[in-house]
């Protein structure tokens, strides 16, 4: 029985492998670093609209959107009630990802300590 060039074949699957898990850790961590930004992203958008809230929707909700793409994230939904401003942001990700977003609530204290 010649076994001549098996270990070969060993290394080249092994290679393979450890090649699919890189790229699962690659996507993975990809993943994690989106998610972080969307928080990120919407919490300061959220922010921002906050310090607009009084003067009307259009104006907190033109700021979040100014913030939360200059934090490189899209805003998709942004609701004035009172003085408190939800917002919902989505970050761009690679194609093997679900699209990866975040919201965030921010008000103003109208009246009262």
């Amino acid at each position: 029985m010649n076994e001549r060039g098996s270990a070969s074949v060993l290394v080249v699957a092994v290679g393979a492998l450890l090649g699919v898990i890189a790229l699962a850790v690659g996507v993975v961590a990809t993943g994690m670093a989106a998610h972080r930004q969307a928080i990120r992203a919407a919490d300061l958008a959220a922010l921002a609209g906050a310090q607009r809230s009084l003067t009307s929707q259009a104006a907190a909700c033109s700021m979040a959107a100014d913030v939360a793409r200059a934090n490189g994230a899209e805003l998709e939904n942004c609701v004035l009630s009172g003085a408190t401003v939800n917002v919902h942001v989505r970050v761009p990700t690679v194609e093997l990802l679900p699209v990866i977003g975040a919201s965030a609530r921010a008000g103003v204290r109208v009246n009262g300590p």
